[in-house]
């Protein structure tokens, strides 16, 4: 019987390590990179990864970006309903509330997994937790601005967190407000955040940087910036607090545990529509 049992055992186990194929993460960032690894750059979204600890996200646009794992998932943050002429559909996307350029009423029905940053039932948060093997997403409710309701929607925005490949990534969307403490713990130390970078619609650019600092982010990215002299603004300040500033005009990166800075990095990409892959 002992023997019967062993050997059921030994067959399950590879089922269990197929289940856990995502790597552990804890969002705690790596402060040393590997030495003579640089970010790797790619033309176009579909071409494939070259490991299973490696993402890949594209800017879109405002506050969209495509967020693609080595076994092909494809997730689209703060999703308005159209990311380019291209057929692909996104297995999971998330969105928020505050504008209409963060979510939109009819999304694809093909669209697996929808993910609102806010509940039906007013008030509430919206607490995803989406397990998908190779990603989980999760998300931390913050509070919006809103001319009634005594000026705010309590939990009417998410922070949406990504956790892939042993990295956290954080997409903060339209948030309006620091976080609390209990906010920051629920959210971790991510090591790539997606902030906004506008100054007005969302936090003042000075409450962001120390956003960013407390979170204690490897690499930044900005979002929601509607002019280059905004852009611009925000990476003097964030240089002025000893950021890397990294500017290249590229549209998508490549990040893991491996290439993340040694020293706190914005990463600045330029916004780009989606279109079909090529076989070029």
């Amino acid at each position: 019987m002992l023997r019967l049992f062993a050997t059921c055992l030994l067959l399950a186990l590879p089922f269990t390590a197929a289940a856990q194929d995502r790597r552990p993460s804890h969002c705690i960032a790596i402060a040393d990179a590997a030495p003579g690894l640089e970010y790797i750059q790619q033309a176009a979204y579909g071409t494939p990864l070259p490991d299973e600890f490696t993402t890949r996200i594209h800017f879109i646009d405002h506050a969209m970006f495509l967020i693609e794992t080595y076994g092909g998932l494809r997730l689209v943050t703060d999703y308005s309903g159209f990311i380019g002429a291209t057929p692909m559909i996104p297995d999971v996307v998330t969105m928020n509330r505050a504008h209409t350029t963060h979510f939109t009423d009819f999304p694809d029905p093909a669209i697996p997994h929808v993910l609102r940053g806010w509940s039906e039932t007013r008030g509430m948060s919206a607490d995803h937790h989406l397990d998908l093997g190779e990603v989980l997403v999760r998300s931390v409710s913050t509070d919006i601005r809103n001319r009634f309701d005594n000026g705010r929607i309590e939990n009417g925005n998410s922070v949406f967190v990504f956790e892939v490949g042993g990295l956290c990534i954080g997409h903060l969307g339209h948030l309006h407000h620091e976080p609390n403490a209990a906010q920051y713990a629920a959210i971790g130390r991510l090591d790539v955040v997606m902030a906004p970078i506008d100054g007005g619609f969302t936090v003042p650019l000075e409450t962001m940087t120390a956003i960013v600092a407390r979170l204690r982010s490897s690499l930044v990215i900005p979002m929601h910036w509607f002019s280059l002299s905004s852009l611009d603004r925000f990476l003097e300040g964030m240089a002025a607090e000893g950021f890397v500033i990294e500017r290249d005009g590229a549209h998508s990166m490549e990040v893991s545990l491996r290439n993340l800075p040694s020293q706190p990095t914005v990463r600045v990409l330029m916004p780009q529509w989606l279109n079909a892959p090529t076989n070029d």
